[in-house]
């Protein structure tokens, strides 16, 4: 197969051994063995074929627990050797953890590999003997030497053997069976066989010397075991059959090609063509036909014959016979993926393994939510198995790595698989965003029933006293405030996102910029009533409404730059919150938003801060009193809402400012307006103005 000599040309019959490896790597890659010993025989073949399989074996994650050659000894003299370098093989073949060995070598290599459970009865070490799976190449018949007939061969029970895909040819059962000494007169081959395998002798002519054990000739081939004569054609043979007749066929196609153009040139007449051999191998590179056994024959431009391997199952009886069980196929002209086909049910595997599927790993598989760690030092099949971090799943046995889930998912509890992501927003639909409209609009209503009321009552004392227009601006803000929580509430859109925040921070400027203005006004109506006070001149309606117009513009500015500049958009959230797809409105602009509740609680500072100093007056003004606990109310819960919105995510956020300005708006409306109306509605007797100019004692 080496010699590359012009002239002599090499025609392979046989399955080409590429093919046989592939085969063997996909076998090995079906059944996840991974961990696997390999013995060869000591000679060129098997050190190509240990040189070939290593680099293809190890880049598919397969990994040589041991590598073993062994010498070929042919002859009883080296038994010695056989049995001291066999002990050191065997010992490493049975106390390996590797359940799966490939074994190469030549045909009669099983001779030798039948050593191994000999030796391992005469072994001084002690340690379990476990079988393994034999996976064996084509190369490999099952012989044995004629001393071995009697020993066990049942550990190679439940192998897997390539085999050159073959059938018997028709009669050739019978042809074999009916083989004897008699029938072959002048075959001395066959009487040499006869004694061996049967342990007789024929009796010598030119001797009167008579044997105990002699041969009648009549002995039945049926009655040996399969290690030393099987009954059906071997694949090597049927190679063999194909190529005479090969051989045959293009001879044939050749004379007949010859005789046409005989004809053609002479007219018919005889006139002899000198043939040249090199002539033939035209014809055998086009060769096709079908043999006695039926099956396709052709052979390609480059000398090979398109043959397929068969996979085989070997089963060895306690009687040493050997059943052979076809249980899958190798087919070369097929794509990577397809060229193996397997019956997994057809295999009967060694008892050892209480027929179920052996495993042969270096490491027990890490299962998915984790993912393999090479041990420092050890050959990549052997590793630990570390859990997938935060954030990451592994949804397959063995994984290298962890990944991520897309921004879509999220990984499970035990992180083996991404599950999608719920969508997720304050709904009208769930319990939260209906409680808080429900607030909204219960606010919202007594809001307008409070404007009812001082409306109804205009024109009396308490509720002309300290700028009414004011107090009316007042409780319409506090009525859109609590209007536009619910801007915060459903899927965000354009127009939503685009409203809510600066809607919110003029609303509630001009509704703290109102009781800033009345604070003021308190202030000064009192300072007013000092004999002399140049104050006079600034107390009238013109004072609260300057304010208040003032106030709100600047809020308003604010707003307005920021629509302009980077307004608030809807956007979606992936990765704030594992398990949820958040939908929000993006404030756009972050610094405009932290501006809007900067001034918003500049001016609430403000106000608290002069109406905790008039807190004190006469009780002809002690609505500062009221404003008082009203923006201490205020300032607390935003001073509140800046932790709570900063460490919460989702709708959650956003159910945290809707009940920030429920509440802010809630203690404003309660404060300032509740003991008026309970003045109003049941006390009226209290509302007329000796009890307004009524001086503290």
């Amino acid at each position: 197969m080496n010699d590359k000599s012009p002239g002599l040309p090499f025609y392979q019959m046989a399955a080409s051994e590429a093919l046989q490896y592939e085969g063997i790597l996909s076998l090995l890659l079906h059944f996840r063995w991974t961990w696997i010993g390999v013995i060869a025989t000591d000679n060129d073949n098997g050190e190509r074929f240990v040189q070939t399989i290593s680099p293809v074996f190890t880049k598919s994650g397969v990994c040589f627990a041991f590598l073993e050659r062994i010498p070929n000894y042919s002859f009883i003299s080296e038994i010695n050797g056989i049995i001291q370098q066999g002990a050191s093989i065997n010992h490493k073949i049975f106390s390996s953890t590797a359940n799966v060995i490939v074994a190469y070598g030549e045909s009669y290599s099983m001779a030798t590999f039948r050593w191994l459970p000999y030796l391992s009865e005469h072994d001084d070490m002690t340690y379990n003997i476990k079988s393994k799976v034999w996976i064996i190449t084509s190369q490999v018949e099952f012989t044995s030497f004629v001393f071995q007939r009697n020993w066990d061969s049942g550990i190679f029970s439940g192998a897997i053997s390539f085999e050159i895909h073959f059938r018997n040819p028709p009669g050739f059962h019978q042809y074999v069976v009916h083989r004897n000494p008699s029938s072959t007169d002048g075959d001395g081959f066959i009487k040499d066989f006869w004694q061996q395998v049967f342990g007789c002798v024929f009796p010598d002519i030119t001797s009167d010397k008579m044997e105990e054990n002699m041969c009648t000739g009549e002995e039945k081939l049926e009655s040996l075991p399969g290690s030393l004569f099987e009954l059906s054609m071997t694949g090597h043979s049927y190679n063999i059959h194909s190529a005479v007749y090969a051989m045959a066929h293009a001879l044939h196609a050749m004379s007949t090609s010859s005789l046409r153009q005989r004809g053609m040139v002479y007219g018919g007449r005889e006139n002899n063509l000198n043939l040249q051999f090199w002539q033939l191998h035209h014809f055998l590179r086009s060769i096709s036909f079908n043999n006695t056994a039926g099956d396709a024959v052709f052979i390609n431009q480059n000398g090979e014959a398109a043959s397929s391997l068969d996979i085989v199952n070997w089963i060895i009886f306690s009687n040493q016979s050997l059943h052979r069980v076809r249980v899958g196929r190798i087919y070369p002209q097929t794509p990577s993926d397809q060229k193996l086909t397997l019956d997994e049910d057809a295999i009967t595997w060694h008892r050892w393994f209480n027929q179920t599927q052996p495993l042969s790993l270096c490491t027990e598989r890490c299962l998915p939510g984790s993912s393999k760690k090479v041990k420092e030092g050890q050959p990549p099949c052997c590793y630990d198995c570390i859990p997938c971090a935060e954030g990451k799943i592994a949804n397959q046995d063995d994984m290298n790595d962890c990944h991520k889930c897309p921004d879509k998912d999220y990984p499970s509890k035990n992180r083996d698989a991404c599950l999608p992501k719920n969508i997720s927003f304050l709904s009208y639909e769930e319990s939260l965003g209906i409680s808080l409209a429900c607030f909204s609009l219960s606010l919202s209503l007594i809001t307008a029933l409070v404007l009812g009321i001082f409306m109804k009552h205009h024109d009396t004392p308490i509720v002309i006293a300290n700028n009414q227009n004011v107090t009316y601006t007042l409780l319409i803000s506090l009525l859109l405030c609590f209007l536009c929580a619910l801007l915060f509430i459903g899927q965000p859109d354009k127009v939503t996102c685009l409203l809510r925040q600066p809607a919110f921070g003029i609303i509630f400027s001009t509704a703290v910029s109102c009781v800033l203005a009345k604070t003021f006004t308190v202030v000064l109506a009192f300072m007013a009533t000092k004999p002399k006070s140049r104050m006079r001149k600034w107390v009238g309606k013109g004072l609260g409404h300057s304010i208040l117009l003032s106030c709100s513009i600047v809020q308003a500015g604010i707003c307005t730059v920021w629509l302009a500049t980077s307004p608030p958009y809807p956007d979606v959230d992936m990765h704030s919150v594992m398990e949820e797809i958040i939908l929000e409105c993006n404030e756009g602009s972050v610094a405009m938003f932290y501006c809007v509740l900067i001034y918003m609680s500049c001016l609430a500072t403000v106000s608290f801060a002069v109406a905790f100093l008039a807190r004190k007056l006469p009780d002809s003004f002690n609505e500062a009193k009221f404003i008082t606990f009203s923006m201490l109310v205020f300032c607390s819960v935003w001073l509140s809402f800046i932790p709570s919105y900063l460490s919460t995510k989702g709708k959650y956020m956003v159910a945290v400012e809707i009940f920030s300005i429920l509440a802010s708006g809630g203690g404003l409306l309660g404060c300032i307006f509740f003991p008026k109306c309970y003045i109003i509605i049941l006390r009226p007797e209290l509302n007329n103005r000796e009890q307004l100019i009524r001086k503290k004692i």
